[in-house]
């Protein structure tokens, strides 16, 4: 039987949350575990200026985060919050245009 990506995805998050020490480099979705958001969440966030990926990355380039900043980041409560907001201010937006451009149609 073939693994689901999805389980694939669940077993890596919890092995990576199991960890005794974390890699000193983490890529996007171990971000967005740590963090508690989405995968998808992490571009945003670079975009708002949250997250700041190590190096200078192309933009279609894989995007790798320090352990330590992340780590640092997740045991701020006002760090969070910033998050969220960004990410609620981001998904309004997007929703806004969707209904905009679908309100026009004929």
């Amino acid at each position: 039987m073939y693994r689901t990506k999805a389980t694939s995805s669940l077993e890596h998050a919890v092995a990576l949350l199991n960890c005794r020490r974390l890699p000193a480099r983490l890529n996007t979705s171990e971000t967005a575990v740590l963090l508690g958001v989405q995968e998808h969440d992490i571009a945003p966030l670079i975009a708002a200026k949250l997250l700041t990926p190590l190096g200078k990355p192309a933009p279609n380039a894989p995007k790798y985060f320090a352990a330590v900043e992340i780590v640092q980041r997740m045991e701020s409560t006002g760090w969070l919050s910033e998050a969220t907001k960004a990410l609620a201010r981001r998904w309004s937006a997007k929703n806004l245009r969707k209904r905009q451009s679908g309100s026009q149609s004929p």
